[in-house]
């Protein structure tokens, strides 16, 4: 515990009266100061200038990462017959019907993404209790509701990361490992901004992005100039 204490009390000194650093120098200041004894995430939060109780003004959308997560991402595909089959090729680790939602409702859920043919949600439907607070509901919005699960298997396992606004309009993802190369999760970063760009809301009003912060899992958040985030 001391030696922790120790890592992260050096972790906030090195951030301390740090804010709005260009993108490259805040990716490097967080890869530095990941000290954990496993490959930690590098998340970024942007605050929005959004309310997303209003429909208007809820942002939601999907963007392939450049460089990938790095993070081995379980599928679990509902479909019947031919699309099972194509699933299971395309590399899904769960497929099924009736005995999948069944397995969901015994509270046993062993996957990150879940991805639908359209004709399964009435059965999926069931399971919007369960499913929808964790954000593993299936939506055609994103790529999740579609009969072309090949695709869609193939992107969710090749680094796709969904986003959604939380209640306060604030969007969290995680954009690769604090392994990955600095370019790397600088390409990652600007191509999430961009996406959460042009996922704008026609209710939104006034300022859009308020704020961009990187961190990593266990390291403390640093403020990122907006401006260097966006595309070259």
């Amino acid at each position: 515990m001391a030696k922790i204490a120790k890592r992260t009390a050096a972790a906030r000194e090195a951030f301390a009266g740090k804010a709005n650093l260009p993108l490259d120098e805040a990716v490097a200041l967080v890869k530095a100061n990941a000290t954990a004894k496993f490959d930690e995430t590098v998340e970024v939060a942007l605050n929005l200038g959004v309310d997303p109780r209003h429909a208007d003004q809820m942002v939601r959308g999907v963007v392939q990462l450049p460089n990938g997560t790095g993070k081995t991402v379980r599928v679990a595909v509902f479909a019947r017959g031919a699309k099972a089959d194509e699933a299971t090729a395309a590399g899904a680790d769960i497929v099924g019907a009736e005995d999948l939602m069944e397995t969901i409702q015994s509270g046993k859920i062993e996957f990150d993404r879940c991805i639908a043919t359209p004709d399964m949600m009435p059965l999926v439907g069931r399971l919007g209790k369960i499913l929808g607070p964790r954000n593993l509901m299936p939506n055609p919005k994103v790529g999740t509701v579609t009969m072309d699960v090949k695709t869609a298997v193939e992107a969710a396992k090749g680094g796709e990361v969904q986003f959604k606004a939380e209640k306060a309009g604030v969007v969290h993802a995680g954009i690769g490992k604090t392994s990955f190369d600095a370019a790397k999760l600088a390409e990652n970063l600007r191509a999430f901004v961009e996406a959460v760009q042009r996922a704008k809301p026609t209710g939104a009003k006034g300022t859009y992005m308020k704020k961009v912060s990187i961190s990593s899992t266990m390291g403390p958040g640093v403020s990122v100039d907006l401006a260097s985030t966006a595309q070259a």
